[in-house]
């Protein structure tokens, strides 16, 4: 039987393309672009898709118009943590993303987002139109996970020691937990 083990998720800024202009940019020409037309690309998202399903997750990738810029996004990501509501945040605005095809770039969608989990719409859009606003923290978040090696999502970082990156199998994930679980509590601060 394996001991009980406490997790503290932390979401962290990773922007997979920082170069995305603020209002965003037309998807199907940016996935053109980045891994042209042919039925492999169409196949990608076909995969994606079908083991969503198998999860239960009805990813809706046509309704998507918009790839956004997502610095916004992790901003309020950031500000829903200093409520407990950081996961809430994320989960829904993977859901108005994926499943509902919403730019979540858009100021407007973020906070009504904000509002739908329960954080102040009023206070998230003043905080939105303040550019200063943590943007330089989450720049920096962002580039030091560029500068470590990341290169893709989701990527975890267990015990501040072992980093798993991609879409990996429970069994991989329950040996790396198992190996972070094995150091001293005292020495896992």
């Amino acid at each position: 039987m394996r001991p009980s083990i406490e997790f503290q998720v932390q979401w962290r800024p990773y922007r997979l393309d920082p170069t995305i202009p603020r209002e965003g940019v037309d998807r199907r020409a940016y996935l053109r672009a980045k891994f042209g037309d042919g039925p492999q690309t169409q196949s990608m998202g076909d995969a994606i898709r079908s083991e969503g399903q198998r999860e239960g997750i009805a990813f809706a990738f046509e309704k998507i118009a918009i790839s956004p810029n997502t610095l916004n996004s992790h901003r309020l990501v950031r500000w829903a943590s200093g409520s407990g509501r950081q996961d809430a945040m994320v989960e829904r605005l993977f859901q108005a993303y994926f499943i509902e095809g919403r730019d979540v770039g858009n100021r407007n969608v973020l906070v009504e987002a904000a509002a739908e989990i329960g954080l102040d719409a009023g206070l998230v859009g003043r905080l939105l139109d303040d550019d200063e606003a943590d943007t330089d923290l989450i720049e920096r978040e962002d580039a030091l996970a560029h500068e470590m090696g990341i290169t893709g999502v989701p990527t975890f970082i267990f015990d501040n020691r072992y980093m798993l990156s991609g879409a990996r199998e429970a069994e991989l994930l329950v040996r790396v937990i198992d190996k972070a679980n094995e150091r001293p509590a005292e020495a896992r601060v």
